[in-house]
């Protein structure tokens, strides 16, 4: 990843290993500058959402971007999200976005984002993208790369050029017009209209994906009747 800071024009932190990238940025928001970009070789502790493991071995693109908005939002996570997307439409891989934070290749999850604070004013928003690292045994069932979509190596300073400036624009947009993110993000779902099921601390609820909110949450038919779901884990169910 060498001549990363020249290329995008930010401060770029490049590590050989950290526990987790998100936890790095937040120990250093309060120093650096907004903007600032954590990448790492390799994450001994990556996580993802309520601190589920994320496998981070060599090869893959583990980032987190430090934003200084000056507010927390939820829909930050759509940010990271959007600018996945794009970036695999840059290399020729279709995508789309399972609400709230991951982004799957057909029937596979390819990344996943995991939005953290700090405080009311800081946020970092860590991306996990699967780029050239190899996928478990356990997890090709579930878990696709660049790579195996592409059937050649990316350089993963090619993949974060790419995400960065997709990043940049949709930070842009959603502090401008915070609506119009959200309606590229109802276009970008391809669990609307699905039956699914969506794991909450409050329980478990299963319904018909009607729509992505304004405010981010998710609408869900069940039974006739409409029911907002503002944070959860969502299963695609059969109809059957």
């Amino acid at each position: 990843m060498l001549g990363v800071e020249r290329i995008i024009g930010r401060k770029i932190m490049v590590l050989d290993e950290v526990s987790s990238t998100n936890d790095y940025a937040k120990s250093i928001a309060d120093e650096v500058p907004e903007g600032t970009v954590v990448v790492a070789k390799r994450q001994s502790a990556g996580k993802g959402r309520k601190g589920r493991k994320w496998v981070s071995p060599e090869g893959g693109l583990w980032t987190s971007v430090i934003l200084k908005p000056g507010f927390v939002d939820p829909r930050i996570v759509f940010i990271g999200a959007l600018s996945v997307v794009d970036t695999l439409a840059d290399f020729g891989i279709p995508s789309g976005i399972k609400w709230p934070n991951d982004v799957w290749v057909g029937e596979r999850k390819i990344a996943g984002i995991l939005v953290e604070s700090k405080g009311e004013e800081h946020v970092v928003v860590g991306i996990g993208l699967n780029v050239n690292n190899p996928i478990p045994e356990e997890l090709r069932d579930t878990a696709v790369s660049m790579f195996e979509m592409s059937g050649e190596r990316i350089p993963l300073e090619s993949v974060l050029k790419s995400l960065m400036f997709h990043l940049d624009a949709w930070y842009r947009i959603f502090k401008e017009d915070p609506f119009l993110l959200m309606a590229k993000v109802r276009e970008r779902t391809f669990i609307l209209g699905r039956f699914v099921e969506v794991v909450s601390e409050d329980g478990k609820i299963a319904g018909r994906a009607v729509d992505v909110l304004d405010d981010g949450s998710l609408l869900l038919d069940v039974g006739g009747s409409l029911k907002k779901v503002l944070y959860g884990d969502v299963s695609l169910r059969p109809l059957w």
